[in-house]
């Protein structure tokens, strides 16, 4: 949704959308409970299923344990109540990463006309916007900030390192460098609508070096959060809460206002760079689909750093979708971008491990398309065009942009990775399906068919837009035949467990492109929450669950390989010889910690207490101590 407005406010002069910022006053609390891992005799913390009936957590809506606070007018910033303050933190710093705020809302930079025009700005937002447009209609919960932002969704206030944390049992000697995690994290409180997927991007960090644990967390510094704090309010529009109907299309042009007296800069991105993470080209970056990447730097320390804007030095002019793929073998990136307004409406490129960019392939579709992920596997891309679409005009008959066509059928293009033009591009038709993301894909040789393992969602525009439908997310085996154009679909877990919602999650990165049998995605129950992660075989549909218990809730499942270099015996190495990192929440005593869990036999072998509370967030990566020795 992101892009959408982004395409939109191009069509304005404007560039590329944001998804959002925003902030609420909950108080946190310091953390340190942890769950003991359990010693070998023990029963382990996971259940194996073949195929058979198992206990899952409640299927009750997130939505439905909430409560609606009042609703918001007045923007403030964080901290939050309650959180605790690193102390350490030179006044340098402090000011570096948080500015002051000039009321009534202005820069001190700007001249008098700039000042008039912000006040009256502002009044026309107030008056007209807020209080005619969108003050007369009630929020849908996808919209709520008293939902959305909600118990361990809410913002939490930047960590600087937090060393020699508290450790239960034994980190494995082999995790030598940073799990990071990114998420939404919005800086103000909501004026009007907003959705989880529109806070300002922070990422945290657990450094591992030697069975010892650090911790930190930081905003990533996007041209969006650092204007915004020094006007000291939200002023860019976000993507999903506010972008929709009338009032939609007021805010756009209220931004493209503010552009035109210089009081906001949108040609430098509108993006929060909340969702995924990839180590690229010695540089992690931070990314949503409607800007550019961000380059995040870890230092010696674990602290993380935002460098700026990363376009691979000029090459990249346009956005670029949250889940680049990178090839274990070839050491390429591959990556799409989508636009909601003008033609071409999506591009496919990649770059070399050196960072040298390939031309943009136009992949041609009669409309904009949702496409928040893609797959690749070794010699070819796939690519989903699905029934969820950007319908724009929506906006000015007082609708939701973000559709669900269900006169559209879903299909997939399979590419050539190094093509140079759409001419070799073949769809194939997969009736009724979206997948939010896939998981892996892989080539058949014996068949010709192209294998895509994701997870197939219903209602398919559940997450952007309030209806009646349950939401599932079902895994599912999905084959390609290129040279028929026909395709078929099945459920990979048997009944009676199909039916679990298994969302965000990987399979061992080492083999992404290539055959797994293993994935590893998080139980995503109660929606939105997450109460657990499997392993699941893929060949099979055996599914072995490790449950983070009562009132505990987590994060996506981050697979970190052992070495895969084969074993001296000439043994390949097991698929499953690593280790599952992720944040688990403890709601009864606001405590956070990360897990760390043998994937071989699914026991916890280790929980670092961390020093804050950990919000439930997006995607993550582990970038290694080695990588860490080439960072740029």
């Amino acid at each position: 949704m992101a892009a959408a407005a982004a395409s939109f406010a191009n069509k304005l002069d404007l560039p590329a959308h944001p998804y959002s910022s925003l902030s609420t006053s909950v108080g946190r609390a310091n953390c340190c409970k942890s769950i003991t891992p359990k010693s070998r005799p023990r029963k382990p913390a996971t259940t194996s299923v073949r195929c058979a009936a198992s206990s899952t957590p409640s299927a009750n809506s997130l939505f439905d344990s909430l409560s609606h606070s009042p609703h918001l007018t007045q923007p403030s910033a964080l901290p939050l109540a309650a959180d605790p303050v690193d102390t350490t933190t030179s006044t340098t710093q402090s000011q570096r990463r948080h500015p002051p705020r000039y009321a009534p809302h202005e820069n001190p930079n700007w001249n008098l006309l700039q000042r008039w025009a912000s006040a009256a700005l502002d009044a026309v937002e107030d008056v007209f916007i807020r209080n005619m447009l969108e003050g007369q209609r009630p929020l849908p919960s996808t919209a709520d900030p008293a939902v959305q932002i909600a118990g361990n969704f809410a913002p939490v206030e930047e960590q600087s390192v937090h060393s020699n944390l508290p450790v239960a049992g034994r980190i494995p000697p082999f995790i030598n460098g940073v799990y990071v995690r990114n998420g939404a994290n919005p800086q103000f409180e909501p004026v009007a609508g907003h959705h989880l997927f529109d806070g300002d991007g922070m990422v945290h960090a657990v450094t591992l070096r030697n069975g010892i644990a650090s911790y930190a967390c930081r905003y990533t510094e996007t041209m969006r959060l650092v204007q915004e704090r020094a006007i000291g309010k939200p002023v860019f529009p976000k993507a999903i809460g506010e972008l929709h109907g009338h009032s939609g299309v007021a805010r756009l042009l209220l931004l493209y206002a503010r552009g035109l007296f210089g009081l906001v800069d949108h040609s430098r991105g509108m993006g929060v760079a909340n969702a995924g993470l990839v180590y690229f080209h010695s540089r992690l970056l931070a990314m949503s689909e409607d800007d550019l990447p961000y380059h995040v730097r870890i230092d010696s320390s674990g602290d993380l750093e935002t460098v700026g804007r990363y376009d691979f030095n000029g090459q990249l002019e346009s956005s670029m979708i949250a889940h680049p793929k990178l090839d274990p073998v070839s050491g390429e990136l591959f990556a799409l971008s989508y636009d909601v307004v003008c033609k071409p409406y999506l591009k496919y490129f990649w770059f070399s491990p050196d960072g040298d960019k390939s031309p943009d392939v136009e992949i041609p579709l009669d409309q904009p398309t949702m496409m928040h992920d893609f797959a690749i596997t070794e010699n070819f891309v796939v690519i989903p065009d699905q029934q969820v679409v950007f319908k724009l005009q929506e906006m000015l008959r007082g609708g939701s942009p973000v559709a669900h066509d269900k006169d559209k059928r879903s299909r997939f293009g399979i590419l050539p990775k190094y093509a140079s033009d759409a001419s070799q591009l073949k769809w194939v038709e997969v009736p009724d399906c979206f997948c939010f993301h896939l998981w892996n894909a892989w080539e058949e040789p014996a068949t010709g068919e192209i294998v895509v393992i994701g997870s197939c969602m219903t209602p398919p525009d559940a997450v952007f837009n309030e209806g009646e439908g349950e939401l599932k997310s079902v895994l599912s085996e999905i084959r390609l035949d290129p040279r028929t154009g026909k395709s078929t679909r099945r459920t990979i877990i048997a009944p009676p467990s199909q039916h679990l919602n298994l969302e965000a999650g990987m399979v061992n990165r080492n083999l992404l492109g290539r055959k797994t049998r293993y994935a590893y995605l998080a139980i995503a129950e109660p929606w939105p929450k997450v109460s657990g992660f499997a392993k699941v075989d893929l060949l099979t549909g055996e599914v072995r669950k490790f449950m983070y218990g009562d009132g505990r809730y987590g994060s996506e499942p981050c697979f970190v390989p052992r070495d895969c270099s084969p074993h001296p015996s000439g043994a390949a190495p097991r698929e499953d010889d690593g280790y599952i990192l992720t944040f688990m929440h403890d709601e009864k005593t606001s405590k956070s910690e990360l897990l760390i869990v043998n994937a071989t036999d699914m026991w916890l072998e280790a929980s670092v207490n961390l020093p804050s509370r950990v919000p439930y967030g997006f995607h993550g990566t582990f970038v290694s101590s080695r990588d860490l020795e080439t960072q740029a």
